[in-house]
């Protein structure tokens, strides 16, 4: 109320009703002793300064004070950041509405804290933590830059001179801050002191409001006052009110303390924690100590294990039920507890149905299919047999996960498939430590607890993909997985307690055994899946793909007809590739495509898929055979090489050129086939006379070796023949059989060393059309691991020397009377020929 044009502030102190005016005359004291009150009519601001502007959420800085707040949106650092490029000046304003993310002129105070930053700290999660310190108010006059961060032109406020004459609402305001003290437990002793120890009403204001539990809306009124006496009048009556509300506050707490005692008051809280989580629909079931201690005992059987467990269950019953522990606690005795420690499946070890259901699943992979039902047929005589590890390597879409499918099936087991490509981290095998933030169990203690068993069929996927960086090598922490003799205490690290591994069966699956480490190799039994010969495609299509997407898309076999010959087609000219992913989706799109046809023509009844539906269907065929390469070439020689998805035809070109004895070598060639190139001209030129080779063509004449698909990096040693033959024949003139595919790596005593993958460049030669397949004798017994469609179509002529290679591969050099000895070449490989054939 506004009594002779002062102001009349009615406080509660002590239930003491004090009166205190403020005067805008000068009005006389005892002892002729007169204080002057002295309004200012005017605030000097210096003129305005650009700085960056950081913006405050539910925060208000005061001048003078040092204040630390947590800085996370983007702009903020980016202001931090260039105040510290700076002078370490920033301007703190508030913002009117906390939810706003992105702030404008419209969304903020105008009157802040030009502050300077003392210390920044970064925190976890990206956030920073910030120690400031107020220097003075400030004006936003105009804000120029919203992007990066916010900036503004600022008017910074002069330093206000502070007159002493206002020693009684000094006093006053002390002995009120002091009550304000005592009613609020929060607050500490230094404040008290602090606010003692001043007698500036400007600071006095501040420090106050800085240091009370005041709304920020209402702290942002005092900061905007800028005259001290009205601010320190202001803080009077706003320090008032929360006393008002704090004494409210004692009174209810205390008679709460009066009516229950210390256990009543537990029970009565939790019973109303309970009551709001079921009106909320998040009723309260989580288990207590007891319960967790009588699952532990039933559960776990190792005592070690066990008075661990129980110990940490003892622990959870003193921890009060709001302390961050008791939920990391509980979700580590729930993935504990939830872990399948005497759960087993009763695998079934009829031998018979499981061959069964590998015939339905699979055509061909007899290797396989007999290894599984070895291992079936010993298990079902020797149950204490330990499991073995086997890895399934071979080419994408070859049928590896899938057969780990249908052993699960076959054995009654529960199935558990683990990825590891591009894992990097020991911590995803081995788990993190409990005591981490975000901390969970491995992946194979995680596939162990999905599949819900200790002993189901756990298929660790892409194996050779593994990585390994700073944080550790998780191929080395698969060796204790993968041993039979210590995985039956395997220990997680977030578990901390062993678990038994050894009723797993392990099946692993890679595209490449020899990106393995080799302790980890040794510990597995290799069963390779070869590329699929376009019989097998064509088997594999007809019994297994075309009624699999004919089902899913809603047709049968009367609506969809499609001939073998048809199949063969659609192999051949569309899905050249190792397995039969590409194979499958090519027939998926024919199904959609005689789907639509239906659903445009409601009389249609059937499609017969023709050649010439395909070709309208699908585009002209993507792979043609390539004539050129079965066709007699001086130069040229058809190679074979091996790669993760299968074999290839790999074309070695040489061109000679009147010139001064350049070799140059082009198709992007790694450093090994380099050294063939060198190797094959330094045996050839120790041959010259014998090869009927000018003796000087290294002198006079430049040799061009090329091999084509230049984008292609090329390496490995197997090319030394290949190559040495391109340029004999260039050199001599003599054309190369073009029915001849070969490899295998030379010495410059021209012998052929052996070499591998001869698997898979046997089925390139098939792909490409050769009849006969040029290979090391030493490769001779790995003809037995060939498929019989390729042993039948194809001539293995097993070499010893280059001599023989020129012999097969060479047309006869008719001027020389030279024919090529093909019987005698042939009959180093003969009796493993008739064994094959047999």
């Amino acid at each position: 109320m506004l009594l002779s044009g002062g102001v009349v502030l009615r406080l509660f102190v002590n239930k003491k009703i004090l009166l205190f005016f403020v005067l805008r005359d000068i009005i006389s004291v005892t002892t002729q002793r007169k204080v002057r009150l002295v309004i200012m009519n005017e605030i000097k601001f210096r003129d305005s300064v650009a700085m960056p502007l950081l913006a405050l959420r539910g925060v208000t800085v005061f001048p003078s004070m040092m204040l630390h707040f947590d800085v996370g949106r983007d702009k903020s650092k980016k202001a931090l950041e260039a105040a510290m490029n700076r002078d370490q000046t920033i301007f703190l304003l508030t913002q009117k509405d906390m939810r706003v993310d992105d702030p404008r002129e419209a969304d903020l105070y105008r009157i802040g804290t030009v502050s300077k930053v003392k210390q920044m700290l970064k925190l976890p999660g990206g956030g920073i933590r910030v120690l400031v310190e107020g220097l003075s108010r400030g004006v936003a006059e105009r804000f120029t830059s919203y992007d990066p961060y916010i900036e503004s032109y600022i008017s910074v406020q002069e330093p206000f001179e502070e007159r002493p004459g206002y020693d009684a609402l000094v006093r006053f305001v002390r002995r009120l801050y002091e009550e304000y003290a005592d009613l609020n437990p929060y607050m500490g002793m230094e404040s008290v002191l602090e606010v003692i120890s001043s007698d500036k009403p400007g600071y006095l204001a501040d420090y106050i409001a800085q240091n009370s539990q005041m709304e920020y809306a209402v702290k942002q009124q005092v900061l905007e006052e800028l005259d001290p006496v009205k601010r320190l009048n202001k803080v009077c009556t706003l320090l008032s009110e929360e006393m008002e509300i704090l004494r409210a506050e004692n009174k209810i707490q205390e008679k709460v303390k009066e009516q229950l005692d210390r256990n009543q008051k537990d029970y009565v809280l939790r019973e109303q924690l309970k009551a709001i989580k079921n009106e909320l629909g998040e009723g309260d079931d989580t288990p207590d100590g007891e319960s967790y201690e009588a699952k532990i005992e039933k559960l776990i059987k190792d005592p070690d294990s066990k008075k661990k467990l129980l110990k940490d269950a003892a622990n959870l019953k003193k921890y009060g039920q709001n302390m961050s522990e008791v939920a990391l606690m509980r979700a580590y005795l729930d993935t504990v507890l939830e872990l399948p420690w005497d759960k087993k499946t009763k695998e079934r070890l009829d031998v018979a149905r499981a061959s069964k259901i590998l015939d339905a699943d699979h055509y061909g992979l007899e290797k396989v299919k007999d290894r599984i039902l070895e291992y079936i047929a010993v298990r079902a005589l020797s149950p204490e047999l330990k499991n073995q590890i086997i890895c399934l390597v071979g080419p994408p879409g070859v049928g590896k996960t899938s057969v780990a499918m249908s052993v699960a099936k076959a054995m009654d087991r529960k199935l558990a498939r683990v990825s590891l490509g591009g894992v990097r981290d020991e911590a995803e095998i081995r788990g993190h430590r409990k005591t981490y933030i975000g901390a969970m169990p491995g992946r194979i203690i995680n596939g162990i607890r999905q599949a819900g068993s200790s002993n189901p069929v756990l298929l660790l996927d892409e194996i050779d993909k593994l990585g390994a960086d700073y944080k550790g090598d998780p191929s080395s922490a698969l060796l204790e997985v993968l041993d039979s003799e210590q995985n039956h205490s395997f220990r997680d690290h977030y578990l901390e307690v062993p678990f038994d591994l050894s009723d797993v069966m392990f099946i692993m699956t890679a595209n490449d055994a020899h990106t393995i480490p080799p302790a980890l190799l040794d510990r597995m039994e290799i069963i390779e899946l070869s590329s699929y010969t376009e019989e097998e495609k064509l088997n594999i299509a007809r019994e297994h793909l075309i009624p699999k997407q004919l089902k899913r898309h809603g047709l049968n076999r009367r609506m969809f007809r499609i001939t073998d010959d048809t199949v063969r087609f659609l192999i051949d000219g569309y899905t050249r590739e190792a397995g039969v992913r590409t194979l499958e989706r090519t027939i998926a799109s024919c199904c959609r495509k005689a789907a639509r046809e239906f659903a445009e023509n409601s009389e249609l009844k059937s499609v017969s898929v023709t050649e010439a539906k395909l070709v309208s269907w699908l585009g002209p065929k993507k792979f043609k055979r390539d004539e050129h390469v079965r066709e007699n070439r001086v130069g040229s020689v058809n190679g074979l090489a091996w790669t993760s998805v299968g074999g290839e035809l790999l074309e070695a070109e040489v061109n000679i050129l009147n010139g001064t004895g350049k070799v140059e070598l082009t198709g992007n060639l790694g450093n090994v086939m380099k050294e063939s190139a060198s190797a094959a001209i330094s045996f050839i030129r120790s041959r010259a006379d014998k090869l009927n080779i000018d003796p000087e063509f290294y002198k006079n004449k430049d040799i061009h070796v090329h091999f084509p698909e230049g984008a292609i990096p090329k390496d490995g040693p197997s090319a030394g023949i290949t190559i040495a033959t391109a340029i004999i024949s260039a050199l001599t003139g003599r054309a190369v059989m073009g029915d001849v595919a070969m490899t295998g790596e030379i010495t410059l005593r021209g012998r052929v060393l052996p070499i591998g993958g001869l698997k898979e460049k046997s089925m390139a030669a098939f792909r490409a059309g050769m009849t006969k397949v040029i290979i090391p004798f030493d490769n001779e017994p790995d003809l037995y691991e060939i498929d019989k469609t390729v042993r039948e179509k194809l001539r293995f002529y097993p070499v010893r020397s280059l001599d023989e290679v020129i012999a097969i591969a060479l047309e006869p050099d008719l001027k020389a009377g030279e024919f090529s000895p093909v019987e005698s070449v042939e009959s180093d490989g003969q009796n493993v020929r008739k064994a094959l054939k047999s």
